[in-house]
């Protein structure tokens, strides 16, 4: 997801319950004030925040928490500050914080700001969007979240470097962020700030991380552990943790998107399916990584008869035409199936989200000239979000808030160091994080990892990811600290409102879990 977060407009002004008092203040533990001064290069900002007081009532509990926007600044190795990263926290009040769960989000991207999941998912208020229809223009809403976590954990969004309002700053440039390894020192570096300011060390802690941020976790959550910051948990919500085998004429890509192909023709009702959507799913399973796999790694010595048969199924699966199937020698792309399942309704699937069909300018390309499960919402999440930034948190700022940083994406250094060595297996040309997950893991054996999926994502296939996490080479005992959760929706699991109620109790648990081992 190239823009793996987003953007949208106006407000019900009753939304929450409390008082609102903005105050601006300097963070707690903040930096020498002419450090300004000393550093060439861009300007150096103050860590400040502005502080509002909100209720919010979740599963019959009032919860009365502090909402911050403010930033923190990180630093380079010669302890000169190098960038300032934008935030939002929901802290409950009254509580004892050391015992208090606190849990940090993000999108992905790489290049994203976090607009995405602090407007749709379990922040204190979410978004109104028509999906999967696309939503109307202004005036745009946001209603108190009954499905937030704050019941359960203190929050914090965090946009990552050149992303939404968080900037290179000192002598700080888009090389020093734009990176895997790069992205991952910013983030445990500003973690390690945040705690610190604001007395978190003995907090239970949560890394909930979409899309490239599933990269991210698994990377960040073993730098932290190795800097001796221990995590109870990691949700990847959509998850893309290996990027090492996604090329063109790996087969296993192919076998990956193949039950989520399955999945959307089942719920466009494009082939004869028995019983329930999961059973399904699981019937696709077994001959994507059977029969299906065992063809397609025959590769061109495949005989004609075979062809004919194994195309015959995969048709049956995806409800393409079977001689389509074959024409594509078995081999169906993600974006030729979001043209082709329903080319004869003259509509196109969502990448995201194939639950939100659109339209092209005829029927005749091979792939999608958009995909309508972004622009389909974008503009609520853009709109909502500045008028909820100003009028609720009462965060005014004279900069532009980019849902998409400018160039980062373009600049991208995939390369990784992996945590741990990783058996000898050295430097990685594109990233493999689930290692450093499982490295994470086997020096913390009580850290727990959720694996959040949406059955109608072709951004990220979730057989994919259930591959990705089966071969970390974990100890016996610590494979029953993955779990796994699935939803009917797409990438944006949040925008199906019932499969956010799902995702909800299954955090319950989950929280749970990694809190009592």
């Amino acid at each position: 997801m190239n823009r793996f977060a987003r953007f949208g407009g106006a407000v019900l002004l009753a939304l929450l319950a409390g008082t609102a008092v903005a105050q601006t203040a300097k963070a707690d533990d903040k930096p020498a004030a002419k450090e300004a001064k000393d550093d060439a290069g861009i300007p150096i900002p103050p860590e400040t925040n502005t502080t509002t007081k909100h209720d919010l009532t979740v599963g019959g509990r009032t919860i009365h928490y502090t909402a911050t926007a403010g930033n923190l600044l990180i630093r380079d190795e010669q302890g000169k500050a190098n960038a300032s990263l934008f935030y939002v926290a929901y802290t409950e009040d009254g509580v004892d914080a050391r015992n208090r769960p606190v849990t940090f989000f993000y999108n992905g991207g790489p290049g994203a700001a976090t607009i995405w999941l602090h407007m749709g998912s379990f922040g204190p208020v979410r978004v109104v969007t028509q999906a999967p229809e696309a939503t109307a223009p202004a005036p745009y809403s946001y209603v108190p979240n009954e499905h937030s976590l704050l019941d359960k954990s203190d929050l914090v969004f965090i946009d990552a470097p050149m992303c939404g309002f968080s900037r290179a700053v000192g002598k700080g440039t888009i090389k020093d962020f734009a990176g895997t390894d790069q992205d991952i020192a910013a983030f445990r570096k500003f973690i390690e700030r945040y705690i610190t300011a604001n007395q978190r060390w003995s907090s239970p802690k949560f890394l909930f991380g979409e899309s490239y941020g599933t990269t991210r976790s698994a990377g960040l959550v073993a730098a932290l552990q190795n800097d001796g910051v221990s995590f109870n948990g990691v949700v990847l919500l959509s998850s893309i943790l290996n990027y090492s085998i996604r090329n063109p004429g790996y087969d296993i890509e192919n076998i990956g998107y193949f039950p989520s192909y399955a999945a959307i023709a089942y719920y466009y009702k494009k082939v004869k399916a028995p019983g329930s959507l999961a059973e399904w799913v699981q019937q696709a399973r077994e001959f994507a990584r059977g029969p299906y796999a065992q063809a397609l790694a025959q590769g061109d010595r495949i005989s004609k008869a075979e062809l004919d048969s194994v195309a015959a199924k995969v048709a049956a699966f995806t409800g393409l035409n079977v001689n389509y199937v074959k024409e594509a020698r078995l081999r169906i792309s993600a974006s030729r199936f979001r043209k082709e399942l329903m080319r004869g309704d003259d509509r196109t699937l969502g990448r995201y989200d194939a639950r939100f069909l659109g339209w092209d300018v005829d029927e005749a390309g091979e792939t999608p000239g958009y995909d309508p499960s972004d622009t389909g919402i974008s503009g609520a999440f853009v709109g909502a979000f500045h008028d909820y930034l100003e009028r609720e948190l009462k965060y005014m700022s004279q900069e532009t808030y980019y849902t998409s940083g400018p160039g980062v994406n373009g600049a991208w250094d995939f390369k990784h160091k992996p945590s741990g060595g990783q058996g000898g297996r050295g430097d990685q040309a594109n990233p493999d994080t689930a290692m450093d997950l499982a490295d994470a893991m086997r020096k913390n054996p009580k850290l727990k990892v959720f694996s959040a999926n949406g059955y109608f994502d072709l951004a990220t296939p979730f057989f994919a990811t259930e591959y990705d996490l089966s071969h970390m080479s974990l100890p016996e005992p610590l494979v029953g600290n993955v779990s796994f959760g699935y939803y009917p929706a797409g990438h944006m699991v949040y925008l199906n409102v019932e499969a956010l109620r799902e995702l909800k109790a299954d955090m319950v648990k989950f929280y749970a879990s990694a809190q009592h081992n």
